[in-house]
């Protein structure tokens, strides 16, 4: 009989090992964060003017004339560093995501490393199309709606450099992150955690949940949980599409 050609085994990595690899991961990634960040402080004047648009076309809307204060001779400063920080976050996100699904490679099968390396460029498109999602589409609306409610209740808006531009920041990175959903719904089937039926079966409770995430995480108004959950809705919908069609095709990795 001819002999069957036997195929190597693939090894595991030892507790060490893979604390070894998250040191290595790590410090890459902050590499590539400190990176980003002098870009952000070369460009920060360009950016925090792109940053102010949205307040200032709010403020347009409503036939105002205003611009943000500082209440501190410090807070220039300080803001110009926070800017330069999420400025590294989202210009290093493509190499701090690479960082991150390595280390998650390196603990998987060798036939499951090839939807690893799938995996990164959706990753960083996702949190990219979500910053600049709320940056382009959403955070003028939000502003306006909440600076028309500040004139509905006879206020006079007097918004602080430094609470607007921590809004912003913060808003970009939580859309960044929501829209990360249809890859969390490809992983979770991929590994075999979740298969399609217990999906559809918990579709109305991922709603709800949805609905609790952006109320946890935008201002307190309709407009801005809507603006959230409703896209977060939508890929999540495209995650059980793309994978309904990964699974179909027979791409499961434990197949």
């Amino acid at each position: 009989m001819p002999k069957t050609e036997e195929r190597p085994k693939e090894t595991r990595m030892s507790i060490g090992e893979h604390l070894e690899e998250l040191r290595r991961r790590i410090l890459r990634a902050l590499v590539g964060l400190v990176l980003g960040m002098v870009v952000g402080l070369i460009f920060a004047p360009d950016i925090v003017r792109m940053l102010k648009e949205p307040y200032l076309r709010g403020m347009e809307a409503l036939g105002r004339e205003g611009n943000l204060v500082v209440l501190e001779a410090t807070s220039g400063l300080t803001n110009y560093l926070k800017v330069a920080f999420y400025s590294g976050l989202v210009l290093g996100s493509p190499w701090i995501f690479y960082q991150l699904w390595m280390f998650v490679a390196a603990g998987l099968r060798d036939r499951e490393k090839r939807y690893v390396r799938w995996a990164i460029p959706f990753c960083t498109l996702l949190f990219l199309g979500g910053a600049a999602f709320f940056l382009w589409v959403v955070s003028e609306r939000i502003l306006h709606y909440l600076l028309k409610l500040t004139e509905w209740l006879e206020m006079v808006p007097m918004v602080t450099f430094e609470n607007h531009i921590s809004f912003m920041l913060r808003m970009m990175v939580v859309f960044g992150l929501a829209f990360q959903t249809p890859l969390v719904i490809l992983v979770l089937v991929w590994t075999g955690l979740v298969d399609m039926k217990t999906l559809h079966h918990y579709r109305k409770h991922v709603i709800v949940s949805i609905l609790a995430f952006s109320a946890m995480f935008t201002p307190p108004d309709p407009f801005s949980m809507v603006a959230l959950a409703v896209p977060m809705w939508l890929l999540f919908e495209l995650g059980i599409l793309l994978a309904y069609v990964l699974v179909r095709k027979g791409k499961h990795p434990q197949d």
